[in-house]
């Protein structure tokens, strides 16, 4: 299964692609787009649509998986993230990808066990994971994290899926 992970943001919006299972992921791509401040709102909101479509075009995932924004301090990042977090859902809902979230915790747990593990943790089980020694930059390898929680959540909706029907 290939799945595209995204960890949203208007100036760095990471994103990387995994394919198998939890217990053998493998690393297909991973990139940060970066938008600049100096851009206008409309012209940052294209870039991030065209080259998130590019990518579902050209990898073609099952499934994305983005992460759940939680941004209650400051209401002005809020909405400049979840203008960028709308304008991928609609890149994915024009591809037919499916988009499954997933909160900061669920991903820590997932990759190191607790969801109190900090960002170095995470990062560490990532590489080990995709069996890879470079360095990410923090929202590829966030992005990376995503794909890696979708993977080792799919097993429980698969079973989910078939007790409902």
């Amino acid at each position: 299964m290939i799945v595209l992970g995204i960890d949203p943001g208007l100036a760095n919006l990471g994103l990387g692609l995994v394919d198998g299972d939890i217990r053998k992921a493998r690393h297909l791509h991973h990139v940060c787009l970066t938008t600049e401040s100096a851009w206008v709102m409309p012209r940052r909101l294209q870039y991030i649509h065209e080259e998130v479509t590019r990518l579902l075009a050209e990898y073609q995932p099952e499934a994305v998986a983005i992460e759940d924004q939680i941004l209650r301090r400051q209401a002005d990042v809020a909405f400049k993230v979840g203008q960028a977090f709308g304008v991928v859902q609609l890149a994915c809902a024009q591809a037919g990808v499916p988009i499954h979230s997933y909160g900061p915790m669920q991903v820590k747990k997932a990759l190191v066990g607790t969801g109190r593990a900090d960002k170095e943790q995470v990062i560490y089980m990532v590489k080990a994971s995709l069996g890879v020694r470079e360095l990410f930059n923090n929202h590829a390898a966030d992005a990376l994290a995503l794909a890696l929680t979708h993977l080792a959540h799919q097993p429980m909706q698969a079973a989910a899926r078939l007790a409902r029907a």
